[in-house]
């Protein structure tokens, strides 16, 4: 049975916790080994508040530095420039709305994308996919709004396939995607956190038809934590399962302090074929496009739904993908759904709802365990508190959060949403009369807000450290070498401060 190989893996992983311009400045040795920048035994994290599988990411870690000057598609001082060679750090000298021409493709290991450092509004990338194809990748506070621009049908961002390793995500909001809104699987040690993914497109330029769906998740030690759903008719998200390698023990996937609000008329969670999961202390909140009785639980009612138990997968085309995958195995537990006491006290017993196969019930019996499988460390609140600080801090919030993010936390808190796509409201299955928040389009909510720029700070040396900042820290604002000492901390370059007391943590 696929199962067997899981208690090697768990006394494995306990064995091992227990023991611009085009301005870029002087080419760097190889990026350093955990061994190297650490105190003995104690690798150290991709950044202070890096939790999950992917916080040891080091991204562009005593590489050089690359300053987004544009907002150009390419060329000199274009972000896709400062993602043409790896081992660098790219902070942004400009705001604004970076219109994509083809997919963004981060294909060189040993990135930090530093959104934080953007002067004014932040920045938004539109038009393509952002698609993560290397390892060591940092990205923080960036926004990727795909729109109907290019009726380019694919994710906000993406990280799926290849076996990519050490990614970390961290406070980045995607949405209007024609896809899903961000897919990660098929990785190794990765995290997701305190990320906003909304307002897929539903009937949009999609080959298969109407989408709308928030992401596929998966992985090995893959994180998904403190990030808000909302606002998708499905995938809320579906585990990606074992279904492409025919390997179990390479999906173990922890979900918990996750917010899902407003999931549509197909599906919250489902999916994770041969796999793994923790679903841990969420928090649910149907919103005005989920559908169900409002009092009675029952396996028609996708208010009050935690988990759509996934039987098996089964791929047309065995000589590529295994011909049968049976569902996965859950650990369930402390997850909030709000209006639905029950659910809340018995999450698997009211809240896990077979699918129509005939064994569905069965299969649910060998697919619930009492133990959790192994994760990498998270700071786990409870799922009221983790409702509270998702909605307060989630997102691109620096340099500010933008308007979209604005609105959808305020749907979120007041359980409303202001728009509606024309073609949900035909099919709208809850009857009601006021908007859904199931978009066909970013026009369907206004478009793109503004971000305006500002003077960004002078940075003599050009590397990645303002010239004020410099002098009061005691370093040399003409010596861009400085930037890769260690001379303000024993764990982190003296970049990596300066990019770390931007966002309030050192």
């Amino acid at each position: 049975m696929w199962v067997k190989g899981i208690f090697a893996l768990v006394a494995a992983v306990v064995l091992l916790w227990g023991s611009g311009g085009c301005k870029k400045t002087a080419t760097p040795a190889a990026p350093p080994s955990a061994s190297d920048t650490t105190q003995v035994g104690e690798p150290y994290l991709a950044f202070p508040g890096a939790e999950g599988g992917g916080r040891l990411a080091w991204g562009g870690r005593g590489g050089d530095v690359y300053e987004v000057t544009n907002l150009n598609d390419s060329g000199p001082g274009s972000l896709r420039d400062a993602l043409s060679a790896g081992h660098r750090t790219i902070v942004f000298r400009v705001s604004g709305i970076i219109y994509l021409k083809s997919p963004l493709k981060i294909t060189h290991d040993s990135i930090t994308i530093a959104g934080q450092t953007a002067p004014g509004a932040g920045i938004c990338i539109a038009g393509y996919t952002v698609s993560i194809q290397a390892n060591h990748i940092i990205i923080r506070y960036l926004r990727c709004r795909l729109g109907d621009i290019d009726k380019y049908p694919d994710d906000a961002m993406h990280a799926n396939g290849g076996g990519y390793h050490d990614i970390i995500i961290d406070h980045c909001s995607l949405s209007w995607s024609i896809d899903e809104a961000g897919s990660f699987y098929d990785i190794k040690n990765f995290t997701l956190q305190w990320c906003i993914l909304s307002e897929s497109l539903y009937h949009s330029y999609h080959p298969k038809g109407d989408h709308g769906y928030g992401g596929i998740w998966g992985g090995y030690m893959a994180s998904f934590h403190h990030n808000l759903l909302a606002d998708h008719t499905s995938r809320n998200p579906r585990f990606n399962g074992s279904r492409y390698t025919g390997k179990p023990d390479s999906e173990i996937v922890d979900f918990r302090n996750n917010v899902i609000y407003n999931w549509g008329n197909i599906n919250s969670a489902y999916g994770g074929e041969g796999g793994h999961y923790n679903m841990v202390n969420n928090y649910y909140k149907p919103g005005p496009a989920t559908p169900g009785n409002l009092t009675l639980s029952s396996s028609k009612n996708l208010r009050n739904r935690i988990l759509q138990y996934t039987s098996y997968y089964y791929a047309s085309d065995a000589a590529i993908y295994p011909d049968t995958v049976w569902g996965g195995q859950f650990y369930i537990n402390g997850n909030v759904v709000e209006g639905y006491p029950d659910v809340s006290a018995d999450n698997w017993t009211k809240g896990v709802q077979p699918d129509s196969y005939y064994r569905s019930a069965q299969l649910m019996q060998q697919a619930r365990v009492d133990t959790p499988f192994p994760y990498a460390p998270v700071r786990t609140q409870s799922a009221q508190d983790a409702y509270q600080s998702v909605l307060d801090s989630a997102g691109a919030i620096l340099p500010q959060r933008d308007a979209i993010d604005q609105r959808i936390v305020e749907e979120v808190r007041t359980g409303t949403a202001h728009y509606e796509g024309a073609a949900y409201a035909q099919i709208n299955a809850t009857g009601i009369s006021h908007p859904s928040g199931i978009i066909d389009s970013q026009n369907d909510v206004g478009g793109y807000p503004n971000y305006p720029s500002a003077t960004p700070p002078v940075d003599s040396d050009h590397d990645g450290m303002p010239d004020d900042w410099e002098i009061k820290h005691g370093l040399n604002p003409h010596d861009p070498s400085d930037r890769n000492l260690y001379t303000l901390d024993k764990h982190y370059t003296n970049l990596e401060v300066y990019l770390n007391s931007l966002t309030g943590m050192q």
